[in-house]
């Protein structure tokens, strides 16, 4: 068995194998994790074996020999283990993946039964199963060994936890009157939930010091500018990690043009940590300084028509770039979307001779129109190309599948449950299996089920099936049917099950179909069942209010008592809450989760009333900085008309897109031509459809100019009726401004100096 390596993953000869020897056969299949084909069968092998090594045995003298097969036990076999057992086999369940959240539940809390008090040691021996100790057990840590949890080797499953339970740690790091020695000590990606208030009361940071944390992009733009106004060495601060997040548009700007180019290679080695908006500014600087040299890929940052400065010698480069997915930093509407696939079928000659060429496009590919999959992948290539279509199969088939030109050039006209299945069926099982948390088309769900159900004598019946829901016999099966329905974006759930409590955060989606009334009936004195209840977004306002109440009633806690990590742990349904009580939350705890509840969205009173709140913490909105907005989030659309019209247009890109859409059309119409030309490509592209309509023509055409990456004071790109204020710059290389009013007032300038330019 030992020299069998991958072989063991097809091991079939199950008869005459006795209890010891196949726990020694699942032992070894841990290494079929490696395996890059679907894991069906391999889930069927395990299955059996789990049986064979479970025989005249009991699970608890049993539990640790079976390796990571035990995600594959019964929630009434998990619920029979003593504490004892899940104590003595914890290095064995801690190293284990792919539990559910129920199975998760109840090994945690029978580990935690047998511990009794959290201390660093117990929770470090917990590994993949920390995901289910609660936030009061958390709260109620020491400091110290909270300390050296988020420094340990379990630190990466601290990450996956509830924003919740990441709350009540943090608040227990960062507690009163020693705030600073906490948040230094906070480390890689957790640091990104210390608040905007925490970090402007901490004064020892420095480049070195963030290199290792992760930064959101309120905390970037702040420290940026703290530390730019105090170091010697500017181009020290964009080599740290992500502080490159925080760099604005001004800061570009003031760079002078050998400063820009000695150090663009730190925006490029950081690409994906850039804004659209800072690519858009990135390219005009570009543009400015040396555009001859100029990398072709930020092109398409800028307005479509500059895309024709590609040269041909550059089409090369240009590819790879976009290939390596930099696209997904910039924001295209369909007119400059069509644009850049214009400039790359002009570059590729409309086909793709070699697998030299697959490579270059990269993701490209999955863009590409129909004429050039169907026509222009030459045989030599195609081998290379849908192997790389397979390792991007979940995003590919979805274009695939919306796309029907495209699917029909790619099966030549094959039904796909015939064709697709017959030659194809593990690629294609794999991916529907990579894409069970999307929003798939039915005909694909249809397809797959129906494959599935048609070769049910190969695959196990605990196997995901998308597609229709059968009856369901035995709890166990029903309860792990329910937790993969419940995480369906696209299921339409019907009258839920009678729920026990721990069953709750399995429900996911399933739980929206629970009344009113049924929902006042939950236990909900936990925050952490609260939590895995509001990651819906889709309830009613009644039923996020009974969910709200039922937390309240149950806990025994009133609004003025919330902690932080409760208000976390709310989540959507804090948008219930009655606009009078929103003033009884302590600012002490509101202030440090401003961002968590910038994330929801609300109505617009309520947001209007959280608006408010933040004034307490941040000041007048006169007074907001781009920092602040992006801490706001949500809560900044309830801006009144008067406040909206007073923020300063270079405060406009900081706004964060959901904060747009939020704004009312009413409110939103109230800014100005040259605050909408100031929204940046990404916050233009978020204006709806209703706010559009409420829109001036001169406000429309700003709107245009911003979403095409047009720069403000650009005289090229600035529109036919732009207005008074509008302050464009000359084409000479001082850059001085010059009033709009002269150039109004003298058409033979104006002329002058376009010819000139």
């Amino acid at each position: 068995m030992f020299r069998l390596g991958l072989l063991v993953c097809f091991y079939d000869d199950l008869e005459l194998l006795d209890a010891a020897v196949a726990q020694v056969l699942l032992h070894q299949m841990i290494k079929c994790s490696r395996l890059r084909g679907f894991q069906a069968g391999v889930q069927k092998l395990k299955a059996e074996l789990l049986d064979i090594a479970t025989e005249n045995q009991t699970l608890n003298e049993t539990l640790g020999s079976l390796s990571d097969a035990v995600v594959g036990l019964t929630y009434s076999q998990l619920e029979s283990l003593s504490p004892e057992a899940v104590h003595r086999a914890i290095s064995t369940l801690n190293q284990v993946s792919g539990w559910t959240k129920s199975q998760v539940i109840i090994l945690s809390a029978k580990y935690l039964a047998h511990e009794k008090v959290l201390s660093f040691y117990n929770v470090s021996q917990m590994g993949a199963l920390l995901g289910w100790v609660s936030t009061q057990d958390f709260c109620s840590m020491d400091r110290k060994d909270l300390s050296q949890v988020l420094r340990s080797a379990v630190s990466q499953y601290v990450f996956n936890l509830s924003p919740a339970q990441k709350q009540g740690i943090l608040s227990k790091m960062i507690e009163a009157g020693d705030t600073a020695s906490g948040i230094v000590e906070i480390q890689g990606a957790f640091f990104k939930e210390v608040s905007l208030f925490d970090l402007r009361r901490e004064p020892g940071f420095n480049s070195t010091v963030l290199k290792e944390k992760e930064l959101g992009r309120s905390q970037a733009l702040f420290l940026y500018e703290l530390l730019l106004k105090t170091t010697r060495r500017p181009e020290e601060l964009l080599s740290a990690g992500q502080l490159v997040k925080g760099v604005t548009c001004s800061h570009i700007d003031a760079m002078s043009p050998d400063f820009f180019l000695a150090h663009f290679q730190d925006f490029q080695n950081n690409f994906a940590l850039l804004s659209p908006y800072q690519v858009n500014c990135l390219a005009w600087k570009y543009w400015e300084v040396s555009r001859l040299s100029m990398p072709p890929f930020l092109l398409a940052a800028l307005p479509a028509r500059y895309l024709a400065s590609v040269p041909a010698s550059q089409c090369v480069p240009f590819l790879i770039s976009l290939g390596k997915s930099w696209l997904d930093s910039l924001v295209l509407d369909s007119y400059k979307k069509t644009s850049v696939l214009r400039k790359v079928q002009q570059c590729l000659d409309d086909s793709i001779a070699d697998e030299y060429t697959v490579d270059i496009v990269g993701n490209l590919l999955c863009h590409l129109p129909a004429a050039i999959i169907d026509r222009g992948i030459s045989p030599r290539a195609w081998a290379t190309a849908l192997h790389g279509l397979r390792d991007s199969a979940g995003d590919w088939l979805l274009g695939v599948w919306y796309d029907e030109i495209k699917f029909l050039c790619l099966f030549r006209k094959c039904d796909l449950s015939s064709f697709g299945f017959r030659f194809f069926p593990e690629i294609l099982l794999q991916a529907a299996s990579k894409m069970a948390r999307t929003l798939l088309p039915k005909e694909f769900l249809w397809a797959v089920f129906e494959s599935v159900r048609n070769s049910s004598d190969k695959l196990p019946s605990s196997d995901p099936m998308p597609g229709e829901c059968t009856a369901v016999h035995g709890e166990d099966t029903f309860i792990r049917t329910c937790e993969l329905l419940g995480s369906c974006p696209g299921f339409q759930p019907e009258k839920a099950i009678q729920v026990q409590e721990h069953h709750i955060v399995s429900l996911g989606r399933i739980a929206l179909a629970l009344n009113e009334s049924e929902l006042k009936q939950l236990d909900l004195s936990s925050i952490d069942i609260v939590a895995s209840l509001s990651q819906q977004t889709e309830w009613t306002p009644g039923q996020a209010e009974s969910i709200l109440q039922g937390f309240l009633d149950d806990s025994g806690y009133h609004i003025q008592d919330l902690k932080s990590f409760h208000l976390v742990g709310l989540g959507a349904t804090l948008c219930a809450i009655n606009i009078t009580e929103i003033p009884l939350i302590k600012i002490s705890e509101f202030r440090v989760v401003v961002a968590r509840i910038g994330t929801l969205l609300c109505s617009t009173h309520v947001l209007a009333e959280f608006k408010r709140k933040a004034e307490v913490v941040f000041g007048d909105p006169t007074e907001w900085t781009s920092s602040v907005l992006q801490e706001l989030g949500t809560i900044a659309a309830g801006l009144t008309k008067t406040e909206l019209r007073m923020l300063d247009k270079d405060l406009m890109p900081y706004f964060q897109p959901s904060a747009i859409k939020c704004l009312p059309d009413e409110i939103f119409k109230e800014l100005s031509a040259d605050q909408i030309a100031s929204l940046g490509p990404e916050n233009a592209a978020a204006v709806t459809h209703a706010q559009r309509r409420r829109l001036s023509p001169l406000q429309l055409q700003s709107l245009q100019w911003a979403l095409d990456g047009a720069k403000i004071h650009s005289w090229q790109d600035a529109p036919a009726s732009a207005g008074p204020t509008r302050t464009p710059y000359s084409r000479s290389p001082a850059g001085a401004p010059l009033s709009w009013g002269l150039w109004l007032g003298c058409p033979l300038l104006v002329l002058m100096a376009k010819i000139l330019w």
